[in-house]
């Protein structure tokens, strides 16, 4: 992971907790890990900031957004995520984890759930994009 040592100098400054993007239980048994977990712990590791695994939840099984148009993207992630525990997060800097971002639709659903839970703000770290 020596790509993030280099990617994220002093960004520990803008935040107080990072937040991997999660996936459905079903998905993390298919799968065997969250690979937006495997980046935020390596992030948390190199930043020093604490690593809140359980605090935002998928609810909502929903199609791989990749499949999916663009309008779709946004239909099918509506009402995909939900706080657990809004306590441990209000009033908070999160630094949300996702490996990928395209069109921003999964990012977005999840800052909107978060931001109405009352943490202070969200940023979005992606590993990648597409064009």
């Amino acid at each position: 992971m020596r790509l993030l040592d280099e990617a994220v100098p002093g960004m520990g400054e803008e935040f107080d907790v990072l937040v991997p993007m999660p996936v459905t239980e079903k998905r993390a048994r298919e799968r065997g890990f969250n690979q937006c977990y495997v980046i935020a712990e390596e992030l948390s590791l190199i930043t020093g900031k604490p690593l809140s695994f359980q605090s935002l939840r998928k609810v909502k099984e929903t199609k791989d957004q990749y499949t999916l148009s663009r309008d779709d993207r946004r239909k099918n992630i509506r009402g995909a995520f939900a706080v657990h525990d809004k306590e441990e997060l209000r009033g908070r800097r999160v630094l949300l984890v996702d490996d990928l971002l395209t069109t921003g639709h999964t990012a977005r659903e999840a800052s909107h759930v978060l931001l109405s839970a009352q943490v202070r703000s969200v940023l979005v770290f992606a590993l990648a994009r597409t064009p």
